[in-house]
């Protein structure tokens, strides 16, 4: 599994090294986003979006999580398309793969990616220092929670470019909810990333989120639709975030419908996990 570095580097500065934002190596914490008007603090709106912008850029030139996020589901669902796997579950291989591979992409960027990152923002000090500046605790989440969503949507642009040609056509009726679908999957994984950076060492959250990527991906319903699974795993994988990610994504883009059972899972995932990270979520 390739190890997935925490915060991004600038340019092809290794991580540990001397680079902005890593005081622990003997560089400059790095600064909140500021306003190039006035000398007071830029509006709350514009600071969220600065940070966004920030994140997602860092997010971008991390080769390695480029790779979990973008390479890996693409891979993933050029073998799916050219294997028996799928065969015989009421269409194309590619249209089943492809609602898989969305959310394997959602749970890539929220989870693994933001979970890493934010772990080592925190190792560093960078979150203890960007909460005491105008930007605030809930302004470096909300920016967080955008660069996720920035990240996700060149994922959805990537993987549809590639998809198409292959044949994928989703049913149209369900473009809107699958879409609606993803975001919902993306916030509870993003959730579950912060809770487990928040309350373990980052070294035990590189280990824990590169895990249960891998067995998600593998045995959690989130690519291989859960009647392919083994017995046990059927069992279990519609009450877990990726199985209902899944199924959903599945249901609204083969079928134009809405699964409101596994919707209901998502939500329910999103609370607990959103509720316990801001209850023992650890900035310090």
């Amino acid at each position: 599994m390739t190890r997935v570095s925490g915060r991004a580097p600038l340019g092809n500065t290794p991580l540990g090294s001397a680079a902005p934002g890593n005081p622990a190596a003997g560089g400059a914490p790095r600064s909140a986003p500021r306003s190039t008007q006035g000398s007071g603090p830029a509006p709350l709106l514009r600071r969220i979006l600065l940070q966004g912008q920030y994140e997602t850029v860092t997010m971008l030139r991390n080769g390695e999580q480029l790779i979990l996020a973008i390479v890996m589901p693409l891979l993933a669902m050029i073998g799916l398309t050219v294997t028996p796997l799928l065969d015989g579950l009421g269409s194309s291989r590619i249209n089943i793969a492809v609602p898989g591979i969305l959310a394997l992409c959602a749970m890539s960027t929220a989870f693994t990616g933001q979970g890493i990152s934010t772990g080592f923002d925190r190792r560093y000090g960078v979150l203890r220092f960007l909460s005491t500046t105008p930007l605030g605790r809930t302004g470096l989440i909300a920016g967080k929670i955008l660069a996720v969503l920035a990240v996700l949507l060149l994922q959805v642009l990537i993987v549809t470019a590639v998809a198409l040609p292959l044949g994928w056509r989703p049913e149209p009726a369900g473009l809107l909810p699958g879409l609606a679908i993803l975001v919902l999957g993306a916030a509870a994984f993003t959730a579950l990333g912060l809770l487990v950076a928040g309350t373990v060492r980052p070294e035990a959250t590189l280990a824990i989120t590169n895990l249960l990527w891998i067995l998600l991906g593998a045995l959690g319903g989130i690519v291989i639709p859960a009647e392919r699974l083994p017995a046990l795993a059927q069992a279990v994988v519609h009450f877990l975030p990726s199985g209902a990610l899944g199924q959903a994504l599945r249901d609204a883009f083969l079928h134009g419908s809405v699964n409101a059972a596994a919707v209901f899972v998502l939500l329910l995932w999103t609370a607990i996990a959103g509720g316990a990270a801001t209850r023992w979520f650890k900035w310090n």
